[in-house]
């Protein structure tokens, strides 16, 4: 196992299948010799070249609609779009063909077709480069949806996105690129539709999605250290699979279930799972199913009302808390201090 961070991981994911198979090519904006904004493409254009490493012009839909093309001409691109929000510009590319070729066509065209792009707030981006859009695309039949957590997650979720005959949408959490963890050294994916249990636990299931992972993980030590409540943290790594039988297994096990994710919380992840585990799981709910998300507003600039938009690990923690019938106040009451 070696430490590297989630941005080395994507490099290194995308350069073993450039080396490994030579349709595979990364397209977009300064991705080339600058290594790309957040600096995720870094020395592979010195070892693939400009015809592998493509400078996209500002035409998101161009450069998507290309890689539609040359996906259903036999080859494998990976198209960088800098920002989440910038997908907006490209619905008709994703929606109405790369999702839909397929099918269309009666299976004799495939689109293997990898995008990789940004989501979250936390940058003091403003709010046309800090929206958290994953839900938009997991609505999509034709399309899968991968949520990478962690650089295991995010090297080994990429190299299986290239390898897909079908478009993924690989969405990577700004915050996390400068993330370490530990990677195996030796060839490895990670198959698509299979969550992971982060942490074990017996008194809670938090449900986390993308970056809310590490904040799960965060509030269950809190939890465990505070109130003696056991979390069990679970990442579905893709929304589309979805992994269901892990996710429904661990509420029924916990009898609780918190769903946490950085996207709108009005008609999105946390409502679906939602659902699904009250549609399955509703007989071992000891409480109702809760969400937590960000604000129905747009993501703010300012960084103090940025921050009170998106969740944290306090409001995690409070979630839980409330959940099994205490809230920090009177918890805070109980101990001694003041509310």
């Amino acid at each position: 196992m070696a430490e590297i961070t989630y941005r080395e991981a994507v490099i290194q994911a995308m350069a073993e299948e450039m080396r490994r198979d030579d349709t595979v090519f990364l397209i977009g904006e300064d991705v080339g010799p600058s290594g790309g904004i957040f600096k995720c493409s870094e020395g592979l254009f010195d070892e693939f070249g400009a015809d592998r490493v493509i400078d996209a012009p500002i035409t998101e839909a161009g450069y998507i609609g290309l890689s539609v093309g040359a996906a259903v001409t036999g080859m494998r691109p990976i198209a960088e779009l800098m920002f989440g929000d910038f997908s907006l510009l490209t619905m008709d590319q994703i929606v109405n063909q790369a999702a839909k070729i397929r099918y269309m066509t009666g299976g004799q065209c495939r689109v293997p077709l990898t995008i990789r792009l940004t989501m979250g707030a936390g940058r003091s981006s403003a709010a046309q480069h800090s929206q958290s859009l994953h839900a938009l695309f997991a609505h999509i039949p034709g399309l899968k949806v991968a949520l990478p957590s962690c650089p295991r997650d995010a090297k080994g979720l990429l190299k299986t996105a290239i390898r897909d005959d079908n478009p993924v949408l690989v969405f990577e959490g700004k915050l996390m690129y400068n993330d370490k963890g530990t990677v195996p050294e030796e060839e490895y994916t990670i198959p698509f539709g299979v969550a992971e249990i982060k942490r074990r636990g017996d008194d809670c299931t938090i449900i986390a999605i993308s970056s809310m992972v590490g904040l799960a993980l965060e509030a269950a030590e809190t939890l465990s250290l505070e109130d003696d409540i056991s979390v069990e943290v679970v990442d579905p790594r893709t929304l589309v699979p979805l992994d269901e039988e892990t996710l429904v297994d661990s509420v029924r096990k916990t009898g609780y279930a918190l769903i946490a994710d950085e996207g709108s919380l009005r008609y999105g992840v946390t409502g679906e799972l939602a659902a699904l585990i009250s549609e399955t799981a509703f007989d071992y709910l000891d409480a109702p199913v809760k969400r937590i998300g960000a604000a129905q507003v747009p993501i703010p600039f300012s960084p103090s009302l940025e921050m009170a938009a998106i969740p944290n690990a306090e409001t995690i923690v409070d979630a839980v808390r409330a959940l099994r019938g205490k809230t920090s106040a009177e918890l805070n009451v109980q101990r001694g201090g003041r509310e």
